[in-house]
């Protein structure tokens, strides 16, 4: 498998960035760390030796960045407001400067994949949804959807409310982001196990907010032996890629 660990410096940021890349050819899959995580945590944790299949035949390329979770939604000692803008700044980073790295190199115009599990799987979602015509491809594995679960009550902070996916697309009327989402490919996860209690709940909450806006989804609870961990979600990714496969979307 062709693998490179790098960097590129961040205006949006004012840092270096740092990342990896696991393949050659194929569609762009962006991964978002769990809470904490590192570049490093998808293939650590054998996320990208559950699919390297794909990889390998040149269906799937993986970029994993860094995240900036403590600066934003983790910094407690922040309000809500500058958790919001912090990371504000991490989606200007994501969208104007580490995509058109991505779109450079790999020669990929279309509309391209992103995937995480836990606070990986908020990133994805609220990725996925704010920017419908970059992300075709979305697979959230055990996530939670409401900005509240980090802020806390956030009053009516427009900033937080722009990334609290459950809050916006309940409210969403701007076709030509409906018409996005109804083009768009989106797979949504939970186990049932250990330490999913709230990821249930928000799924179900974003389910429920996905059909009332007409928008298609898989929305998928696997069983009450299923936890909030890696093993499981080695074997969800593993799943769900074959079924993107089989439908001719890998």
């Amino acid at each position: 498998m062709h693998f490179e660990s790098r960097s590129h410096y961040s205006g949006h940021l004012g840092r270096e960035m740092y990342f990896n890349k696991y393949g050659h050819a194929g569609i762009p899959v962006i991964v978002f760390p769990s809470s904490g995580g590192s570049k490093d945590e998808f293939a650590d944790f054998d996320m990208i030796r559950s699919v390297e299949s794909y990889i390998n035949e040149g269906r799937v390329q993986f970029y994993t960045p860094s995240s900036v979770d403590s600066e934003s939604w983790l910094a407690e000692h922040k309000s809500a407001h500058d958790q919001a803008l912090a990371h504000n700044q991490y989606d200007k980073y994501i969208i104007h400067e580490f995509l058109p790295l991505i779109r450079h190199e790999s020669n990929w115009q279309g509309k391209i994949m992103v995937t995480g599990a836990s606070m990986g799987a908020y990133h994805s979602i609220n990725f996925g949804l704010r920017h419908p015509d970059v992300f075709g491809v979305v697979l959230a594995m055990s996530g939670v959807y409401d900005a509240r679960f980090f802020t806390g009550d956030y009053g009516s902070d427009i900033a937080v409310y722009e990334n609290s996916p459950i809050d916006y697309l309940w409210n969403m009327q701007d076709e030509w982001f409906l018409d996005q989402y109804r083009q768009n490919h989106y797979i949504v996860s939970v186990g049932q196990g250990d330490w999913e209690g709230p990821h249930i709940a928000d799924t179900r909450r974003l389910e429920d907010a996905f059909r009332a806006k007409g928008i298609p989804g898989w929305f998928d609870y696997w069983g009450h032996d299923v936890p909030h961990d890696w093993p499981a979600w080695r074997d969800q990714i593993a799943y769900f890629f074959g079924k993107l496969a089989e439908q001719g979307i890998l």
